[in-house]
């Protein structure tokens, strides 16, 4: 156990309520392993207290905040600067200190897009389908246009929210087209697609047996593609599950986890970050719980 000294600087996340979060375990862990005399702590801040914690935090000497439900989007008038990708996604999940306060950016972008780009994927060829219209689908939807991809379907079940979020993107910066379909659509587009992407909640405890396809949509997707769920405990979820049983590659959001977050450290410790310390920490972690 490291010694925690006069000298030791602080990094963390926040939200409300945060001790669930897994960030601590992987943050900490790599930073142990890089021998750096900091640590990394969960600070749990009620939506109201958020101004006076940023505030609070940024006078105390943090020199790194990642951010996440429900402060996303409520933090972002408190920046005095944010990155493009940020602003494209309408949420930032990490804060440094600039020379005027805190500045942001969103993270979880560069973590959905790393395990895809290791792929070696022509992606300037693929059609993916986002299952989900929330503030997860933002991110992917961003991350996707970064990847080329020229158009991006959305699929939703709420009619007048998947025509809000179809909405927030016009006038954007971002160069794919972002087109949305309702939930019906799905047998049409499922043999077409490269990439089949659930951002909905579905699948995470308590309700760890559904999923946001059945068996029978899953066995009309593209065999060759993709399956990926933002969800990242249980391993596999039942999403993934019927992917497997189809033949799909598939992916799940331990990785985007990992890879958010040695983005942030990044960021905050100006060197390149081993994910991989980061990954094992999770894993062993998730085995123990």
């Amino acid at each position: 156990m490291q010694t925690i000294t006069g000298k030791t600087q602080l990094l963390g996340v926040i939200g409300h309520p945060i001790s669930h979060s897994l960030s601590p375990v992987m943050h900490n862990a790599v930073l142990r392993h890089l021998d750096l005399d900091y640590r990394y702590v969960a600070f749990d801040i009620a939506p109201e207290n958020l101004q006076m914690a940023i505030a609070g935090l940024g006078v105390s000497g943090v020199k790194g905040l990642n951010v996440t439900i429900p402060h996303k989007q409520a933090v972002m008038p408190l920046l005095t600067a944010m990155t493009e990708t940020a602003n494209q996604v309408g949420a930032v999940n990490t804060l440094w200190k600039g020379p005027n306060g805190w500045q942001g950016t969103n993270t979880d972008v560069e973590g959905f897009i790393a395990p895809l780009k290791a792929l070696g994927h022509h992606w300037r060829r693929t059609m993916p389908v986002i299952l989900g219209n929330g503030g997860a689908a933002r991110a992917v939807v961003v991350g996707l246009a970064q990847l080329g991809c020229p158009e991006i379907a959305v699929v939703g079940r709420n009619l007048e929210k998947l025509a809000d979020f179809h909405q927030s993107w016009q006038g954007s910066t971002l160069k794919s087209q972002v087109v949305i379909h309702p939930w019906g659509n799905l047998p049409t587009l499922l043999p077409h697609t490269q990439l089949l992407v659930n951002t909905t909640p579905l699948g995470m405890a308590p309700n760890a047996d559904q999923s946001p396809v059945d068996e029978v949509l899953m066995g009309q997707v593209n065999k060759t593609a993709i399956a990926y769920d933002l969800i990242y405990t249980p391993r596999p979820t039942q999403f993934l599950k019927l992917a497997q049983r189809q033949g799909l590659k598939t992916i799940d959001g331990l990785e985007m986890l990992v890879q958010q977050g040695a983005a942030a450290l990044k960021i905050w410790l100006e060197q390149e970050v081993p994910a991989e310390i980061m990954r094992q920490a999770l894993l062993d972690h998730l085995e123990q719980a």
